[in-house]
């Protein structure tokens, strides 16, 4: 699958054709200068995602999270749109696609915080911290979806 990098859902939607053959695009929610959120994007593009970041004044961040079902306890960083679902924080690809291949009836995905080895975190690193990749179910409350140790 080839990687376009750098176009908008926007432009992928004006180029006739084109967006059945691209890659999945992911919308990306977060403040300027965040460093670990390019490095998540780049985990993403480099397997075979296509990303559109938007940088937003933190107020406005948080405001949109909670308005996803993004609760505090489970927040990160930045947040993801994909296929009707949230993707908050250093959630792995190969788990996106597998919520997107599954398709449950839940809000998204989360992995709260920031865990050391996640991606864009230092992925692959030594001192990885463990850490869960969560099921967002629509009445609040989570499960379990993947574990990472």
């Amino acid at each position: 699958m080839k990687v376009l990098r750098g176009l908008s859902v926007a432009t992928l939607v004006s180029l006739p054709g084109l967006a059945h053959a691209a890659a999945p695009v992911i919308e990306i929610l977060t403040n300027e200068g965040c460093s670990c959120c390019v490095g998540w994007a780049r985990h993403l593009q480099e397997r075979g995602y296509a990303t559109d970041v938007r940088q937003l004044p933190s107020d406005e961040l948080q405001r949109r999270k909670l308005q996803l079902g993004v609760e505090q306890s489970l927040a990160s960083c930045h947040t993801g749109l994909i296929g009707g679902y949230v993707i908050e924080g250093h959630v792995p690809a190969r788990e996106i696609a597998r919520l997107l291949a599954e398709r449950p009836d839940a809000v998204g995905l989360a992995v709260p915080g920031m865990p050391i080895g996640s991606p864009g975190m230092g992925e692959g690193r030594a001192d990885a911290e463990p850490y869960d990749v969560l099921l967002l179910r629509k009445d609040g409350t989570t499960q379990v979806f993947a574990r990472y140790r």
